[in-house]
């Protein structure tokens, strides 16, 4: 008789403490052979393809696409096959594929989950392992392994696509199937998915529902209704409260699913500053009116943050409320707040304080488009000593930014306007970009943070 082994949801190197289904490349009752791609699994930094553990036929499947597994609970049951290479017992694999209920047993156990944060899938398969306190953050400081998970494009189903392309392709309704693939050795890139979106190429299902829709006209009006019926009143449980009526893979307006990847993140990182920081907001408008043409706002604002972290070394900290600790940084790394359709980033721009305009700038593009690819290495959502969001890029003046711990301060920048300045003999017009500086006033003086603002200010104020 075939012996039966259990595949826990590994730490895939990030300290968090879920990750949500992507795409099974197997289904039960396949054979898989160790190492192969067996899934394919978000996170709030990345998507990783999580590769077989063992041997032989796939028994069960703990999960669809889209539901969201514990770290720690059975992602898979396998029946080993004798005549297959297997993994020697306690062999590295850079995850902790098994045996999570001993590790479990020697890890204090923290304080569980709110209920309406618990979901489907993790009811129905819990977790043989305690849930750790969340370590990693997308907007914080992430206490992980140095372990770096390089996406290859592997062939799946006849298609060669890295797993962020694959992600994007569910996420997009593109058939990756029918891509036209411009990658290295026939892979589909991001981009190519993103072409086949907007030209409607690749589309789900496109072809097979425009011959099948005179032949099953009654069920497919059945699966539509729900979303065309725009003015029905989201359905409402004995309690009062909307209630899911969908199954979790559809997105249904006015009922409630659970965060996933990213948002999820987001949502415990915030709730978790808001407990612990201690936020004060200062603001005032740095006038750009001597600026010569050409100015790039992002590398001046960079540059001005530089400047006033080297005047005033206890912004540039990090703080340890804990413990009492304060940590003062000789280099500025600065994460840049980028916002994306599935969340927020804040990656690192490493040693902004040695880049020049053209340097900052560079940079800039960089984290933005590996951001975008979802390419973007988790070790560089981390680590950064203070934060600018320049939201103003869209609307807004002024704000509260949220400091994230162990970091002491985030600089906001509104959208620039022009107003009217007095001058000698009179008034004149000039432009003003407005600033917003929270800081931690466990960790900073008032007077440290208002100078600290003075210093950006009086940088930007320079013509170049």
């Amino acid at each position: 008789m075939s012996q039966t082994k259990n595949f826990n949801l590994p730490d895939l190197g990030e300290g968090l403490p879920d990750a949500t289904i992507v795409e099974w490349f197997v289904k039960e009752g396949d054979v898989i052979k160790l190492d192969e791609p067996l899934v394919s699994m978000e996170t709030a930094k990345a998507v990783v393809e999580v590769p077989s553990p063992f041997s032989g036929t796939v028994l069960k499947l703990s999960g669809a696409a889209g539901d969201i597994i514990p770290t720690g609970a059975v992602l898979a049951s396998f029946a080993l096959d004798p005549n297959l290479p297997q993994r020697a017992d306690g062999q590295d694999t850079g995850h902790s594929h098994g045996h999570a209920a001993p590790a479990a047993a020697a890890a204090p156990t923290p304080p569980p989950l709110p209920t309406a944060a618990a979901p489907v899938a993790a009811e129905e398969a819990k977790p043989a392992a305690a849930e750790r306190d969340d370590a990693g953050t997308v907007v914080g400081a992430m206490q992980s392994s140095n372990a770096v998970h390089a996406e290859q494009a592997l062939a799946v189903g006849g298609v060669k696509a890295v797993p962020a392309v694959r992600a994007t392709a569910r996420k997009l309704g593109v058939d990756l199937s029918r891509v036209r693939a411009t990658g290295a050795d026939g892979a589909v890139t991001m981009a190519d998915v993103k072409q086949a979106a907007a030209d409607g190429s690749a589309k789900i299902g496109a072809a097979p529902a425009a011959v099948a829709a005179p032949a099953a006209a009654a069920p497919a009006s059945a699966q539509v209704a729900a979303p065309v019926q725009s003015d029905a009143r989201t359905p409402l449980s004995a309690a009062g409260k909307p209630m899911r009526t969908q199954p979790p893979g559809v997105v249904a307006k006015g009922q409630p699913e659970p965060l996933k990847g990213v948002r999820r993140n987001m949502a415990r990182v915030m709730a978790d500053a808001h407990s612990k920081v201690v936020p004060t907001t200062l603001n005032d408008d740095a006038d750009i009116h001597a600026w010569l043409p050409g100015n790039d706002v992002t590398a001046r604002l960079v540059r001005s943050i530089v400047v006033a972290a080297q005047k005033v070394p206890a912004m540039n900290a990090w703080f340890d409320g804990e413990a009492l600790t304060r940590t003062l940084h000789a280099q500025v790394d600065i994460g840049i707040a980028v916002d994306t359709d599935d969340g927020l980033f804040v990656p690192a721009l490493r040693n902004a304080d040695m880049l020049d305009a053209r340097g900052i700038r560079e940079g800039v593009n960089r984290l933005r488009e590996q951001v975008e690819a979802r390419s973007i290495a988790a070790s560089e959502l981390s680590g950064y000593t203070i934060s600018l969001s320049n939201f103003g890029m869209f609307a807004g003046r002024y704000a509260t930014p949220v400091v994230v711990p162990p970091c002491v301060a985030i600089v906001g920048a509104g959208r620039a306007r022009h107003q009217m300045t007095p001058v000698m003999g009179g008034v004149e017009a000039h432009k003003v970009i407005p600033l917003s500086v929270t800081f931690d006033h466990r960790a900073a003086t008032g007077g440290e943070a208002a100078r600290f603002l003075r210093a950006m200010m009086d940088d930007l104020a320079l013509a170049s």
